[in-house]
């Protein structure tokens, strides 16, 4: 079963697991006429996403006693930005995605790239991008680790990135002042000024939701960011002030 049959080879899996109650890498890597590393990275991402619970050497249902409904579900508009930034980004791209549910989204959409560099501080992000079928070059930051942030942050991180340079920087914001650049609540400012310094482009993602929130620590200066990618809901004058702060204004719809 070719790549692009992905979808298909994990609905099946499912199926499979629901019949026989266990499935084996194994047997599944048979079945398929498939890697088990291949099968793995299905049962990964199965796991990942509540329908399944891996065990050594393959994988049993979920136990209905952990069964519980999905409270952070990407929004539409997560998604919408998320595809908008990654028709941004070529083959071999040497790219950082910060931490965050916008930028988590964005992982889901690089399966068609070759040959990509992905720099993160996000352990969420590094597991999501090990179970992608491409097999992107990842690199981890390393720090110390913010509970807040869920992320590494701190002077080793910065150091580590320091020794790098990268096409594209993705990164998202809790808000935005108008007159100044992105907000965030986080207190933490380094380690995304220095993303911002060793990277060609820098490339907001921001869901307009965000846009009525006040918050006093300014992230990035509208001077360091060339891109940032809303949803249609943004004011039309909220886009033409952004738009005369010279950063390019990209619309997902």
């Amino acid at each position: 079963m070719s790549k692009r049959n992905t979808q298909q080879r994990r609905h099946t899996i499912i199926a499979e697991l629901s019949n026989l109650g266990e499935v084996s890498v194994d047997r599944l890597a048979k079945m398929f006429d498939t890697s088990e590393v291949t099968i793995r990275k299905d049962l990964a991402v199965l796991e990942n996403s509540g329908l399944l619970l891996r065990r050594y050497g393959g994988a049993v249902p979920l136990p209905h006693e952990i069964i519980a409904p999905k409270t952070d579900k990407v929004s539409k508009r997560k998604i919408m930005i998320a595809k908008k930034a990654a028709s941004l980004i070529r083959d071999h791209n040497r790219i950082i995605l910060d931490s965050g549910s916008t930028t988590s989204a964005l992982v889901r959409e690089l399966n068609v790239k070759q040959g990509l560099v992905v720099m993160t501080n996000s352990l969420a992000i590094a597991s999501d991008l090990h179970a992608l079928e491409n097999e992107p070059t990842l690199l981890m930051t390393g720090g110390t680790w913010d509970p807040h942030s869920e992320s590494f942050q701190g002077q080793v991180a910065e150091s580590v990135l320091r020794s790098y340079d990268f096409d594209q920087l993705f990164i998202g914001a809790d808000g935005i002042d108008l007159a100044r650049g992105t907000t965030t609540f986080n207190e933490l400012l380094g380690l995304s000024r220095v993303m911002a310094e060793v990277s060609r482009e820098v490339i907001v993602m921001l869901d307009s939701e965000k846009l009525n929130r006040k918050i006093p620590n300014l992230e990035l200066p509208w001077g360091k960011i060339h891109t940032l990618i809303t949803d249609a809901d943004m004011p039309e004058n909220v886009r033409s002030e952004i738009i005369k702060q010279g950063v390019n204004l990209v619309i997902a719809s």
